[in-house]
């Protein structure tokens, strides 16, 4: 479709609808503002042939969601269990086709990215790049270069994108990213025949190699695939991924992520640490994550575990052990709130679930200790927000839950609080945080796709 053919696309009934489901019935107002915006972009900002590229003008709009981390803190990467759930924060992009084989990426705030796929002689060129590691562009040419590895065609593409998701947050907006540019591709090439798990993995493989950052699978599956999800790393090459029903205000409720405003500047090795420790702690028994241990293992050999990598390596692992146990027992709970009838029956589960909320950041704080870095132990701004946050709930006589949210060390907590206290809680939170510190999250049913405007 061209522009005016998809202007009013989005101003019609349906295309009110799609904006429901991604955004909700208060934001298809905002979201058609947003796209107009997009659309208006890509064919007055980057609509020259330089930069658009030989296209047929016909375009077409992908949104990828950010995501959080409902439970299993810090186990994906030694083959453990998450609880995860796309959110309604989400990157969007406006697409048109090229037939150059270039990649213009433009996206609000950021600096324009520009990859040129194939060489003079129009031979790919798909070889990580020292001077892109970190970048945006090398995100591009890993995923083009994963996807023409399977067997797809990786042509050029212009787009206007825009998030929403808050970068720095927890909310994985690297991952939105990755997840976007890799389901672009495969609808503009491959005719969009790629699983959303493929798609998540194609993106970590972009991110591994390319940009250079080690990292695990929870986000982007999370992320590509849409709703709460229940995913298992057991098999760390194929993860079991099973969507999960998950009403909050069904129940009456609301779930939030407060921002603390900190730094995640050199906080590299304190992430590191984590897998780097728990991978100690597995490799000390003869294994390559703690995924392949129990419990009582590690317990039997504390004593020499211990002397030989310190007590926080015991401590993680035993987060490890107690975080997976979480996780299918808030699965369980979640699973039980679904299935009740009434509003009474909903907050008994919920109750449960939120009770394992707290547990799950009480082994973080105490076990995993990712809350805040020992080496800036004056900057403690994920502690405080949880410390203020369950006073709020006591004064108030509220059944509430926070936990650290994502990395830690700095960033972000996750809130359960009901409906009818957010707005007082917001104000509490945000005397010390900052007015906008507190966002409220919706999970939404999509992950990354394509949406279907040329459909209506």
């Amino acid at each position: 479709m061209n522009d005016k053919e998809i202007l009013s696309k989005i101003d019609s009934s349906r295309g009110a609808e799609i904006f429901a489901e991604l955004y909700s019935e208060q934001e298809i107002e905002n979201a058609r503002k947003r796209y107009r915006a997009l659309i208006t972009g890509i064919m007055d900002s980057i609509g020259s042939v330089e930069e658009s590229g030989e296209t047929n003008g016909n375009l077409r709009i992908f949104s990828a969601p950010g995501r959080t981390e409902l439970g299993g803190n810090h186990t994906d990467h030694n083959h453990g269990k998450v609880l995860a759930a796309s959110i309604q924060l989400d990157n969007a992009a406006v697409v048109l086709a090229r037939r150059d084989g270039k990649v213009f990426f433009r996206s609000t705030g950021y600096p324009d990215v520009k990859v040129r796929l194939f060489d003079s002689a129009g031979a790919p060129d798909f070889k990580p790049r020292t001077e892109e590691h970190g970048m945006t562009e090398a995100l591009v040419r890993g995923i083009a270069a994963e996807l023409s590895k399977r067997g797809s065609e990786a042509g050029g593409f212009s787009a206007n994108a825009d998030s929403t998701v808050l970068p720095g947050s927890g909310l994985s907006s690297s991952a939105a990213v990755e997840v976007l540019l890799c389901r672009i591709f495969d609808c503009l090439y491959s005719e969009g025949k790629r699983s959303s798990l493929e798609i998540a993995q194609i993106g970590q493989i972009a991110e591994n190699i390319f940009f250079g950052k080690p990292c695990g699978l929870m986000d982007q599956t999370a992320c590509a695939a849409g709703g709460a999800v229940a995913i298992n790393f057991a098999n760390a090459a194929c993860p079991d991924v099973k969507r999960i029903n998950f009403d909050l205000a069904a129940a009456g409720y609301a779930l939030c992520v407060v921002n603390t405003g900190g730094s995640h500047a050199d906080l590299t090795p304190d992430y590191s640490s984590i897998p780097k420790e728990m991978k100690e702690a597995a490799g000390f028994f003869g294994k390559s994550a703690l995924g392949e241990l129990d419990r009582e293992t590690i317990l039997a050999g504390a004593a020499d575990l211990r002397r030989k990598y310190g007590d926080r390596a015991l401590l993680r692992a035993l987060h490890f052990f107690d975080e997976n146990e979480r996780v299918d027992a808030m699965a369980a709970a979640l699973a039980e709130m679904d299935k009740a009838n009434g509003i009474a029956g909903k907050s008994q589960a919920l109750k449960r679930y939120l009770d394992l909320v707290n547990e799950s950041g009480d082994s973080s704080w105490e076990l995993l200790q990712n809350v805040y870095s020992s080496r800036r132990p004056e900057a403690q701004g994920i502690s405080a927000a949880l410390a203020l946050s369950r006073d709020f709930f006591k004064r108030n006589r509220l059944h509430g839950a926070a936990r650290v949210h994502g990395g830690g060390f700095a960033g972000t907590i996750q809130a359960y609080l009901p409906l009818d206290a957010m707005s007082a809680y917001s104000m509490y939170i945000g005397k010390v945080f900052g007015p906008d510190a507190v966002t409220i999250l919706r999970i939404r049913p999509l992950g990354a796709v394509e949406l279907a405007f040329n459909r209506i």
